[in-house]
């Protein structure tokens, strides 16, 4: 098995879909539905993921500074490269568990959503289901398990 190791960066939430998050800094994973709070709990991409790193990357190619929850992700991790995340691997944060469900996502008339025109959700982020309930916060680590 394939493990590697990061940090919570980012805990955000909207009450509205089609708008950038808040980064609340803790929340609670809920096993089938996602993050409490959140507009898109319980819809089939319950937890989006996003690395520190390429929303870095995005914001400085375009030339602007972003922050946790600007591109309406839900989770932002730091020091996993976001290759490695792969399908049907599990993402340990906090005490609750991810399982990675869907990579990227397809922008139709129902997304409207961007920050400065940038969708880094579209091929960077990793969508999840809540495979066990727990709390996560900014700063716990995370555990990459890749699948065999």
């Amino acid at each position: 098995m394939n493990e590697l190791e990061g940090k919570v960066a980012g805990v955000c939430i909207s009450e509205k879909s089609g708008t950038g998050k808040i980064n609340v800094g803790k929340g609670y994973l809920e096993k089938d539905r996602g993050l409490v709070g959140d507009a898109h709990a319980g819809t089939e991409r319950q937890v989006s993921v996003l690395t520190l790193e390429v929303m870095e990357k995005v914001a400085s190619e375009g030339g602007f500074s972003a922050a946790p929850g600007d591109f309406a992700e839900n989770i932002n991790i730091k020091g996993i490269d976001v290759d490695e995340i792969e399908l049907g691997s599990c993402l340990l944060l906090g005490n609750a568990e991810l399982e990675v469900v869907q990579i990227g996502k397809v922008i139709d008339e129902t997304h409207t959503f961007n920050f400065h025109g940038k969708v880094p959700l579209v091929t960077e982020g990793r969508f999840c289901r809540v495979v066990r309930s727990g709390w996560v916060s900014i700063g716990d680590p995370v555990r990459l398990i890749k699948p065999n």
